[in-house]
């Protein structure tokens, strides 16, 4: 598709993320409550959507339980703060293998397989306006960890999810997840508009690299709708090239702990960063009702 900028951008704040984040930093939000102020300070620094996952708010161990889910969007919607919410589907598809000489039983530290009624428990229990499902199978960094969505599982969830009047996010961590993702808008199981985030870094998916960024931008059909992000130190980077690629903008602490070298960010701050190189470039910032009307969402109130 050839490049071109849009002349406005929506920025969404990932907040938390089910990464082992919690203790290499305290900015990171654990609780409902801190999540749930993460999201609405984010949005007051120019956010105009907010990815939620939830921990132990004990632990800060990655959770998945549904009254955390909702405890999450009760305080965002009472807040006199708008913002679009955006839930993920991802966590349920972990699997982790034994040693290379015995890979089977499963290590049952880590491994968290679930159906795809249960995967989507808190969106029913939640309706948000948005929601990602990570369109593939991929091998991460931590461990023999296999983030796992079958063609079958990815179909079931989509249905469900579309049931709902739920807008779904399909997350590409590399190019044969576009691939399985225009199988499932061609089978109409995604429905129209269709909205994809690029996901460039986390091994061992597509790297950061500006070639493999353009091969995935160039894989987007033309009317789709996309954002893009890098994690770590090239997050802001990505900020830049994903304008200039015509995406919109993904920053917050799910991807990157760090605001600049010895210094760790909140979520608002790293939007705040984003702000300031977006409007450099001379493109404005949507408003949540703007991209309720691009991508025709439905805020609704809690079942």
């Amino acid at each position: 598709m050839p490049l071109d900028m849009r002349d406005k951008v929506f920025i969404t704040a990932a907040l938390t993320g089910s990464g082992s984040t919690q203790d290499r930093s305290d900015k990171v939000p654990r609780s409902p409550e801190q999540i749930a102020t993460a999201a609405i300070d984010a949005a007051k620094a120019g956010a105009a959507v907010v990815h939620c996952h939830v921990r132990d708010p004990e632990t800060g161990a990655p959770d998945r339980a549904v009254h955390l889910y909702r405890e999450v969007v009760e305080r965002i919607r009472a807040s006199d703060t708008d913002v679009v919410i955006n839930l993920t589907a991802g966590m349920g598809g972990d699997i982790v293998f034994g040693p290379t000489d015995a890979p089977l039983p499963l290590s049952e530290n880590g491994t968290d397989m679930i159906s795809a009624a249960e995967r989507i428990a808190h969106l029913e229990a939640c309706l948000p306006e948005i929601a990602t499902l990570d369109c593939g199978t991929m091998n991460f960094a931590e461990a023999d960890y296999v983030m796992t969505n079958t063609p079958g599982m990815l179909r079931d969830m989509a249905r469900r999810m579309a049931d709902l009047g739920i807008r779904i996010e399909i997350e590409a961590f590399d190019t044969g997840h576009l691939w399985l993702a225009k199988q499932l808008v061609n089978e109409g199981l995604i429905p129209a508009p269709v909205m994809v985030q690029l996901c460039l870094g986390i091994p061992w998916g597509a790297p950061d690299d500006l070639n493999t960024f353009m091969a995935m931008v160039n894989n987007v059909p033309a009317d789709w709708i996309y954002s893009a992000f890098s994690i770590g130190r090239h997050q802001m980077a990505y900020v830049a090239a994903a304008v200039l690629s015509g995406a919109n903008v993904r920053v917050g602490l799910e991807d990157n702990l760090w605001l600049e070298r010895g210094r760790l960010a909140t979520n608002a701050e790293l939007v705040t960063r984003a702000v300031t190189i977006i409007e450099a470039m001379g493109v404005q910032l949507m408003t949540p009702e703007e991209v309720r009307t691009e991508l025709k969402l439905t805020k609704r109130e809690l079942p």
